[in-house]
């Protein structure tokens, strides 16, 4: 059988995959993009994940917004459908849809095979029994929610994940919530905001593991506030019916809970078994596969980009490994994988928004480093906008003769958090001063101004005795 030849292949059509794939038909290649079916094509991001979740979302929050105008007299009454809720989550993946299928593909100059891939040579594929290859093959299959493996999950008759809680039409009205991470806390709280009485259960000590304890914290407390129930060091040790778990406290206590369905955020897997990467030599470990700092598998020709990569598995993470394997396909200089000013954001209400570097990293870098605090008490657009909670967090290279001093990493809870952050990640990854946050005016009273707010409350902190008596005396003679 002979082979169909491309200058590239990539396997999946996700984030990663499109990034790669479009560029390189834009810039004259021949590109194959092959994808299990057309309805794949978007990858996760856009059929299970960010887009739907995020509509979601959207839509529990205007139904939390409309009760909590009941302050203001306007009384609401009645119960949110859930078929139109989730309708309008189709709506909005189908406009979006319109620009990530293989027709669209095809007429950016894209070819597409669907169906399942596996290699059959060091570069070459096969689809539907039908053989590809190339000099340069992407793999950007990206991964899927990883399964329960508690005792008794068979008998559970309404299980969820990310990739089928879409499609429920009728609210539970009890919602037991396994892992307290950014996805099951983000369909807990909307699920809350829709109606159902949430349980979660947590086994890390905190929400949100890899945030800062102080936010996390704080998100907490907000969430209770909506009415949720939140354990953390607890896990599930088996379900005893259908509708019944039986749960480990923190406190090493026994507990049953009763639910009506089940939603399972425990985390992501990868399936690699059926991509038969032995043929191309390429090796796994530990169900990951090998790669180097390029993002190059054990076969050189063959990258790995997204989830697969074994990496921060975030849509933009797929996009920024895109951008290092665009740029070393092309470049002599070849850009490593570097994770310093990566970001993300966990879309509660209030959204947990972080940046660069971590306190943890920092000190185990033994990188010298000063912490800054700043809550939102007296912010004034926090105070009209009723989210005084909120707080930020900054870790800023310590003071210098120079004084320009640079932003490493940082945290913040707000509404709209992950805007709000923006410039500082903007700083940060292009290793501005503080001083460029400090000495740009700010419109009043944009939320955007608790940015500046941090830095002015860290430079009052150097007036010291001795700085406010030459400044005095400055006063006197120039004056």
């Amino acid at each position: 059988m002979s082979a169909s030849k491309f200058d590239i292949i990539v396997i999946g059509a996700g984030s990663g995959g499109l990034s790669i794939g479009l560029f390189m038909a834009k810039a004259g290649f021949k590109v194959l993009m092959a994808a299990i079916s057309d309805h794949d094509i978007g990858g996760d991001c856009l059929n299970d994940g960010c887009v739907p979740s995020k509509a979601f979302i959207h839509v529990s929050r205007m139904a939390h917004n409309a009760r909590l105008a009941a302050r203001f007299g306007l009384q609401v009454d009645g119960k949110i459908d859930l078929k139109k809720a989730t309708d309008y989550v189709y709506e909005r993946q189908e406009v979006i849809r319109a620009h990530e299928n293989a027709k669209w593909l095809q007429e950016q100059g894209v070819e597409t095979a669907l169906g399942y891939a596996h290699f059959t040579a060091a570069n070459e594929i096969e689809i539907e029994e039908k053989r590809y290859e190339a000099k340069k093959i992407v793999i950007a299959t990206g991964s899927k929610p990883r399964k329960l493996t508690i005792a008794g999950v068979d008998h559970v008759e309404k299980y969820f994940d990310n990739e089928n809680i879409f499609e429920q039409e009728v609210l539970p009205k009890r919602l037991l919530v396994i892992g307290g991470g950014p996805i099951g806390i983000e369909i807990a709280q909307a699920m809350s905001r829709l109606g159902s009485e949430i349980t979660v259960i947590q086994k890390a000590k905190n929400l949100l593991p890899h945030d800062d304890v102080a936010v996390s914290g704080i998100l907490r407390t907000q969430l209770e506030k909506e009415g949720l129930k939140i354990f953390t060091s607890a896990s599930v040790d088996r379900f005893t019916s259908a509708n019944e778990a039986q749960i480990t406290m923190g406190d090493g206590t026994q507990a049953t809970q009763e639910f009506d369905a089940v939603f399972a955020g425990v985390g992501r897997q990868l399936s690699l078994e059926s991509l038969h990467l032995e043929h191309a030599d390429i090796k796994v470990k530990e169900g990951k596969i090998i790669r180097d700092k390029y993002l190059r598998t054990t076969n050189k020709n063959v990258f790995v980009c997204g989830d697969i990569a074994g990496d921060l598995m975030f849509s933009h993470a797929a996009e920024f490994h895109a951008r290092i394997i665009l740029n070393n396909l092309f470049s002599p200089f070849k850009k490593a994988l570097n994770n310093d000013h990566l970001s993300w954001v966990t879309f509660t209400d209030p959204e947990v928004a972080s940046f660069g570097l971590s306190e943890k990293q920092l000190k185990e870098r033994g990188t010298i480093y000063e912490r800054l605090e700043e809550d939102f008490t007296d912010d004034d657009r926090a105070v009209v906008d009723g989210y005084q909670y909120g707080k930020m967090i900054l870790f800023i290279s310590p003071n210098s003769l120079l004084g320009k001093q640079k932003i490493l990493g940082g945290t913040m809870i707000a509404p709209n958090a992950g805007e709000l952050i923006q410039e500082l990640i903007l700083a940060n990854s292009q290793g501005l001063s503080i001083n460029a946050i400090f000495n740009k005016i700010y419109p009043y009273p944009v939320a955007s101004r608790i940015n500046q707010k941090i830095m002015l409350t860290y430079k009052s902190k150097g007036l010291t005795g001795g700085i406010k008596k030459l400044l005095q005396i400055a006063y006197k003679i120039f004056s």
